[in-house]
């Protein structure tokens, strides 16, 4: 009896303490897996800003962050000894009480108590208060990973090794750009309601400058306004006056050769002091030559990014450039203006000609100028037409068609129809479009 008394007490020893490391497993089990989560989901441009203000747990993680490979590998690492470790001694103690059904018995248990305790609820917290979280356990978490360290790098040499026998090229240094991390984040807020269209169109605008060329946006060279050099000093001060526009390209012989750019100020400078030291008044303009006051034309190529040539302007104090081709033919100009209406939308003032760029009608179509540029339609209507081809709306129908169509042709693709209304010599002057469906 005494024996028997005695094992009766080894015995309520072994349970508890058996019971107590089972639930000390799984509480570990759940630090793990909270910190997992927490250090994956919290953002780096949060962190960034709190560890600038000097809070050390938010350097620690972003320290930690800075190689996810060897953070979640040790995360990992731990997690599973102790959920095995678990599992182990779960096994052991049900077996020990209910004999060969104690292996079902921990099956059922172990799964209850790692899937709420140790997967779900740390979890569900950590992506509630990521950097929170993240903060608080990073000091810990940096320790574990600095002791199993040594495993975690002969783990990933095995791991590397048996995926490159499968084919799988791994680059541990691969990174989603910074700028298509940042537009697919406003994009997803937008469509989740976070963020509003017009706040959309900016951001993702701006972030777009890298990937545009001048030449999408240029306004082309039949459209530019321009003063004959050789023409009468009167006829160019009309000209000036009337004009929407302060700076004026000017060419001699053909419109090619462009010879200069005349701002309306200096102009006006010019014909003022003239008049004014003169009994002859305006008379004396007859002795006026514009290329004494035209600027030396500021020539760019037509594949120069937008983020560059507003670079370009900004350290060259200058609004205005001429476009040309890679042999040196005008193909349009461009504005500092043209590159701000791509961030904030089209920029008017109290001389600009006011017109409807996109007409709407009731039942849902639209009404465009041909010349209008793709991305502006998919940002007025929020569509999403293709501007791989072509950068007007008129171009996309011209590729798509193969064929320069006639007024009335209607057309399909992309999802919208399209109708010619009218056509100016070769130019398709008005363009109604629906979207199918």
């Amino acid at each position: 009896m005494e024996a028997a008394a005695g094992e009766i007490v080894i015995w309520d020893i072994g349970l508890w303490g058996t019971i107590v490391a089972i639930i000390a497993l799984l509480l570990l089990s759940a630090f793990f897996s909270g910190s997992e989560t927490a250090l994956t989901a919290a953002s780096r441009a949060k962190l960034n800003g709190m560890a600038k203000k000097g809070n050390k747990g938010a350097q620690k993680a972003l320290a930690l962050m800075d190689d996810n490979e060897r953070l979640i590998g040790a995360v990992l690492l731990g997690n599973n000894l102790v959920n095995i470790l678990a599992a182990a001694l779960a096994t052991s103690l049900f077996t020990m009480l209910y004999g060969s059904s104690g292996v079902a018995v921990t099956t059922i248990v172990m799964t209850l108590l790692v899937l709420i305790f140790a997967e779900v609820m740390p979890k569900t917290y950590a992506i509630t208060n990521p950097e929170s979280a993240a903060k608080s356990v990073s000091p810990i978490i940096m320790i574990v990973v600095r002791v199993l360290s040594p495993i975690v790098n002969i783990v990933r040499l095995l791991v590397r090794f048996f995926l490159r026998l499968l084919g799988v090229k791994i680059d541990p240094d691969t990174r989603i750009l910074a700028h298509q991390e940042i537009a697919e984040a406003i994009v997803l807020h937008h469509s989740e309601g976070g963020v509003q269209k017009d706040d959309r169109d900016r951001l993702l605008g701006a972030l777009d400058l890298k990937n545009r060329e001048v030449e999408e946006i240029m306004l082309h060279r039949s459209n530019i306004e321009m003063i004959d050099a050789a023409d009468d000093p009167n006829e160019i001060l009309t000209q000036a006056l009337q004009s929407p526009y302060t700076r004026i390209p000017v060419f001699k012989d053909e419109p090619e050769n462009i010879v200069g750019v005349v701002h309306a100020k200096d102009l006006l400078r010019t014909v003022d002091a003239m008049v004014r030291g003169t009994k002859e008044g305006l008379e004396s303009l007859e002795a006026f030559d514009i290329m004494d006051i035209a600027m030396e034309p500021y020539f760019v190529p037509e594949t120069t990014s937008l983020d560059d040539q507003m670079r370009e302007f900004l350290r060259r104090k200058s609004h205005f450039a001429l476009v040309v081709d890679e042999y040196g033919s005008l193909q349009g100009l461009i504005t500092l203006e043209d590159i701000l209406e791509e961030i904030v939308g089209e920029i008017a003032d109290e001389h600009d000609v006011d017109a409807e760029e996109v007409e709407r009608t009731t039942d849902g179509e639209v009404i465009v100028d041909g010349s209008m540029t793709i991305r502006d339609v998919n940002r007025s209507c929020d569509w999403s037409l293709p501007d791989e081809e072509a950068n007007t709306v008129a171009g996309l129908v011209i590729y798509e068609a193969q064929t320069i169509p006639t007024e009335g042709q209607i057309f399909s693709f992309h999802g919208y129809r399209f109708e010619v209304l009218s056509r100016e010599h070769n130019r398709i002057a008005k363009i109604r479009i629906r979207r199918l469906g």
